[in-house]
C-alpha cells in the first residue's frame, strides 16, 4: 500500500500507524510534515515551509484562516512535486486542524481521504463561556464559529472521517457525523502501569515515594482551559486540612488554549500572585521528560484532572491506565470515559470546596483508592490499549476508506460502542 501521512509536527496521532505500515517493506510510506528534527524508519519525510507568516491585520475573525491557507498551499506545493515523481497514495491520512487537508484532494482526486476531526468549534455549549459569570460577548461566539471555515472544508473534501471521542463526534456538524467513525489514539498500558517501587526526585533534593501523601496534578501547559486556576484556589484549604500532604504540579508556562493572561508572564505567576502556597510543599517541576512524568503518576496518591468541555487529554487516560486514583471534573468528555464512585471520583468543575473534600476523603481510605485504582485501570486497557484496542480498529478503517468499503455509521451504535458518553445533543 502506499499511503501519505500528513501532520504538521510529526508524528502526533499517526506514530503507531505510520511505524506499522512502515515495517511492512511491501508498503511505501510518506510523511508530510513541517518538523526538522525527526526520522522515522521506514518512513519517507516530506518537508514544506509556509511562504510567509500569517497576517495580523484585516478583520479579526480571518487571521486564523490566512495561516490555515497558508499550510494547505504549503502542503500542495509538495504534494505536486510528489505527484510528479510518481507518487500516487492508495489513501491519505491528514490532521484536518491546520489547514493541510484543504487542497489535497485537488492534487490527488482519485486518493480516498481520512481526515482526524480533533475538533469543531461551538459559538456555544462546549469550551466557549463555560467558565465565565456571564454570556460570552456575541463578538466572540461569532470569532470562534468563523475559526470552522478550514475545517468544514476538510470534512467536505475527506471520504471519511475519524475522531478520538464520543464527545468530540457530538461537536461535529451532523450532517458530516454519519461519515465518521470514533476510534481513540490509544494508551500503551503496558507502559503507563503501576510501579509500587517508583521514586521521584523533585528539584529541591526531597524524593516522593508510594510511602507519601503525594497529591498531583498534571497539564502541557497550566491555565484555566485545565482548571489551574480552579486547583491553585483550592491548595490552601487542600495543604491546611492535609499537614503532611506533597503536591506535585506538571506542566508549561504557555498557553496551549485560550490564551495569557494580560496582568502576567503567565498563569502560574498570576496564580501564586494571588494564592499564598508554601514551596516546600507545593513543587511545580514545569515541562518533564516522559519517563519523569510516569513516575509522577506512579508515586501519586490521588491524582486530579480538571477540564473545559474540550478535547480530553491523554493523560486523563494514562492515569487511568497507571492505576491513579483520580478526582475529575464531572465535564462531559470526562465522563464519557470514567465512572463516579466506580473508575474514580467525580466533581462538578466549580465546586473547589467538593475537591477538596473528595480528596481528603480518598487520602483516608486506602480501600477505596484501591478500589479505584484497579478499576481505572481495567478500565483503560479493556477500552483504549493501543496494541489490543485502538491500533486494530485503526488499521482496520484506514483498509476500509483504502477499498472503499466504508463503515456504517449511526448515533445509536455509537452510544453503543460508549456506554459513558452523554446523549447526542442534536
Amino acid at each position: 500500500m502506499r499511503i501519505l501521512f500528513v501532520h504538521q509536527n510529526m508524528p502526533a496521532q499517526y506514530a503507531h500507524l505510520a511505524s506499522h505500515y512502515a515495517r511492512d517493506p511491501k508498503n511505501e510510506v510518506v510523511f508530510l510534515t513541517r518538523r526538522k528534527d525527526l526520522e522515522m524508519p521506514g518512513v519517507r519525510k516530506i518537508r514544506y515551509d509556509l511562504s510567509r507568516e500569517a497576517k495580523t491585520d484585516g478583520h479579526h475573525y480571518v487571521k486564523f484562516l490566512d495561516e490555515h491557507l497558508l499550510y494547505g498551499q504549503a502542503v500542495v506545493r509538495e504534494a505536486i512535486a510528489l505527484k510528479a515523481s510518481g507518487f500516487a497514495p492508495d489513501v491519505i491520512c491528514v490532521h484536518s486542524g491546520w489547514g493541510e487537508a484543504l487542497f489535497l484532494k485537488d492534487v490527488f482526486p482519485n486518493a480516498p481521504m481520512l481526515v482526524y476531526a480533533e475538533y469543531y468549534y461551538r459559538g456555544r455549549g462546549s469550551d466557549v463561556g463555560f467558565d465565565m459569570a456571564k454570556e460570552p460577548d456575541f463578538d466572540l461566539i461569532c470569532r470562534s464559529r468563523a475559526r470552522n471555515a478550514h475545517l468544514l472544508l476538510s470534512l467536505e473534501a475527506a471520504d471519511w472521517s475519524v475522531t478520538p471521542t464520543v464527545w468530540q463526534w457530538q461537536q461535529q456538524p451532523a450532517a458530516y457525523r454519519s461519515r465518521m467513525s470514533v476510534i481513540h489514539d490509544g494508551i500503551r498500558t503496558t507502559v503507563c502501569a503501576p510501579d509500587p517501587t517508583a521514586r521521584l526526585p523533585l528539584p529541591n533534593g526531597t524524593v516522593l515515594s508510594r510511602d507519601d501523601e503525594v497529591i498531583t496534578y498534571i497539564a502541557r501547559n497550566l491555565e484555566p482551559y485545565r482548571g489551574f486556576d480552579r486547583f491553585m484556589r483550592a491548595l490552601p484549604a487542600l495543604l491546611k486540612r492535609r499537614p503532611n500532604a506533597h503536591v506535585v504540579l506538571v506542566g508549561g508556562d504557555d498557553a496551549s488554549y485560550g490564551g495569557l493572561p494580560v496582568d502576567a508572564r503567565s498563569w502560574r505567576e498570576k496564580m501564586l500572585a494571588e494564592v499564598r502556597v508554601d514551596p516546600r510543599r507545593v513543587h511545580f517541576v514545569g515541562r518533564v521528560p516522559y519517563d519523569y512524568y510516569l513516575r509522577v503518576l506512579r508515586v501519586s496518591r490521588v491524582h486530579t484532572y480538571l477540564t473545559y468541555p474540550f478535547v480530553l487529554s491523554w493523560s486523563m487516560l494514562e492515569s487511568m491506565s497507571t492505576g491513579c486514583c483520580m478526582v475529575a471534573s464531572s465535564t462531559p468528555p470526562v465522563c464519557e470515559v470514567m465512572r463516579d464512585g466506580e473508575t474514580g471520583a467525580l466533581v462538578d468543575y466549580f465546586d473547589g470546596e467538593a475537591m477538596v473534600d473528595r480528596i481528603c476523603t480518598l487520602l483516608d481510605d486506602p480501600e477505596t483508592r484501591s478500589r479505584y485504582s484497579a478499576a481505572a485501570r481495567d478500565y483503560a486497557v479493556q477500552n483504549y490499549d493501543l496494541e489490543t484496542v485502538c491500533l486494530p480498529k485503526q488499521i482496520a478503517l484506514i483498509e476500509q476508506v483504502a477499498t472503499g468499503n466504508l463503515p456504517r455509521i449511526t448515533s445509536s451504535a455509537v452510544a453503543d460502542g460508549f456506554p459513558g458518553a452523554m446523549p447526542d445533543p442534536a
